[in-house]
């Protein structure tokens, strides 16, 4: 055992026994984190405006202020970017998360000195967790790579400005510096393509051992390894022994994934966001990702069939019932306040407090009455592929809506692992029957003749990363939303499509 997982090992098990402590007092941490954002800014601009000063506890917190989403906060951002201090938090954000939005552009998301520890400590405690729970130390002394965005930034005013993840990388703790893959460089690159050759350069010949990043950008870095050594992954970095992913449902691109390393390897699943980094995996061995709830952030949480509502219902962390559909609500000392950040969940588990992300607000498809949401749609994938035997890269689905001879239906955009199967229709029926079985107004609509069931169109190989690299999103945090309720991905993706 070498120096840097001899030393991890302790360091791991205090960090371990501080999580589970945490975990113990979920309700009660959440209460008095509300109470210390809530006097730390009542002073701001916000806190005004909010009347901060006359709030007592959460039933006030609700009156007060008001859920809101990016384009209801950005009138304080603006403030912000114009050079303002103590908006919504004391002081200057130490940094901008730049994300793209699907309503409002650019975003510009606050990270303050306080809240950045967040970010750094979550993918930290992770790894700490899976240490203790595996005994896999050894790990940490090769090399880690992490496939982000670039660490180049550029300032709003006075704040540095960049992707989370390339913030992130300014904050890599000194001593996983030696370790970390790819170079400084190679991250600053661009172009994901010439970045990705240059990755597999870099560390072809390193004894890689844990691999992190969205799994459709991992897949693309193991197609690239492949292709120019002709082996599987496991077989090149023989000591690879951990893989982190996060950023989308991971299930659909499990199986691929692994057959691409052509062994079993530990996986542990991250929830970040722009936002603040919200859950992470504790036991990799268990589904379900623990709420970070102790980390200067308050949550909320609103039935997802709600949240388009003037008054919805407003739930803290102990109202909270299993298997709920929830829009999750946060409060931070980042600055923000009663936030929709766009993400549904469920709870799997109260004691501890566990989530599995559910899909996306916005990414629902309701085109007829249907609303049915990204978990559906992944469920039934999954399903159908199991029983036709048939493995797929990337789908989305959108509608198709015929105004004048013929029923409108769903179109499913897929891109097979491999030729698409000999009776597409029989495996359309298969997706369409699960589905139906999953949503009981998509079952109506079936039913009562006003739909006709889901068609697919097949993708060309590598036809999705065509169409990101078309619309200037290859690479990155950047992937294809499952669902949407107009054509524009659509028919960007026609040209790609396989010939019928």
């Amino acid at each position: 055992m070498k120096v840097k997982s001899l030393l991890a090992r302790p360091f791991a098990g205090i960090v371990h026994k501080q999580i589970k402590k945490a975990a113990e007092n979920s309700v009660e941490d959440q209460d008095r984190i509300l109470k210390e954002l809530i006097t730390k800014a009542a002073k701001t601009d916000f806190g005004k405006d909010h009347d901060f000063d006359a709030i007592k506890n959460y039933e006030d917190f609700k009156k007060q202020v008001p859920i809101r989403d990016y384009e209801a906060f950005k009138p304080y951002i603006e403030k912000i970017k114009e050079g303002k201090h103590n908006v919504t938090w004391k002081g200057r954000p130490a940094y901008f998360a730049k994300t793209s939005g699907t309503t409002s552009g650019i975003k510009y998301i606050p990270i303050t000195n306080d809240s950045i520890s967040n970010h750094i400590n979550g993918a930290r405690n992770a790894l700490l967790c899976y240490m203790v729970q595996s005994g896999n130390y050894n790990f940490s002394d090769g090399k880690l790579i992490f496939l982000s965005g670039s660490p180049e930034l550029e300032r709003t005013k006075d704040v540095p400005t960049g992707r989370l993840s390339g913030i992130v990388n300014h904050h890599v703790p000194k001593y996983l510096r030696t370790n970390q893959m790819p170079s400084y460089e190679t991250n600053c690159i661009e172009d994901w393509e010439t970045k990705l050759d240059k990755i597999v350069e870099e560390t072809l010949s390193k004894d890689m051992t844990l691999i992190s990043g969205i799994p459709p950008w991992m897949q693309m870095y193991f197609d690239r390894l492949q292709e120019k050594t002709g082996k599987k992954v496991g077989e090149i970095f023989p000591n690879f022994s951990v893989m982190v992913q996060g950023g989308v449902n991971f299930e659909p691109y499990k199986n691929r994934l692994i057959e691409s390393i052509g062994r079993e390897v530990d996986m542990v699943e991250l929830y970040p966001a722009s936002e603040g980094f919200f859950a992470f995996q504790d036991n990799y061995k268990e589904p379900g990702l623990l709420l970070n709830t102790n980390s200067g952030i308050f949550f909320e949480f609103v039935p997802a069939k709600e949240i388009e509502n003037a008054n919805p219902t407003r739930l803290s962390l102990k109202e909270v019932e299993i298997g709920e559909n929830y829009a999750i609500i946060v409060s931070s000392n980042a600055g923000l306040w009663a936030y929709n950040i766009g993400d549904t969940v469920k709870f799997i588990s109260k004691d501890p407090y566990k989530i599995i992300v559910s899909g996306r607000i916005k990414h629902y498809l309701s085109a007829f009455g249907e609303h049915v949401i990204v978990e559906e749609v992944e469920h039934a994938i999954l399903q159908a592929t199991k029983q036709a035997n048939v493995g797929i890269l990337e789908f989305t689905v959108a509608p198709m809506v015929k105004a004048e001879a013929g029923k409108s239906y769903h179109e499913w955009f897929i891109e097979f692992d491999g030729p698409p199967p000999a009776d597409l229709e029989a495996f359309a029926l298969l997706i369409d029957n699960v589905l139906r079985e999953k949503n009981v107004y998509y079952e109506d609509l079936i039913a009562g003749n006003i739909l006709e069931r889901l068609k697919i169109t097949p993708m060309q190989k590598n036809g999705f990363i065509e169409y990101m690299k078309s619309v200037g999103k290859l690479g990155g945090q950047n992937k294809v939303p499952r669902l949407s309720n107009d054509r524009k991905i659509a028919d960007g993706l026609l040209p790609f499509a396989l010939s019928s």
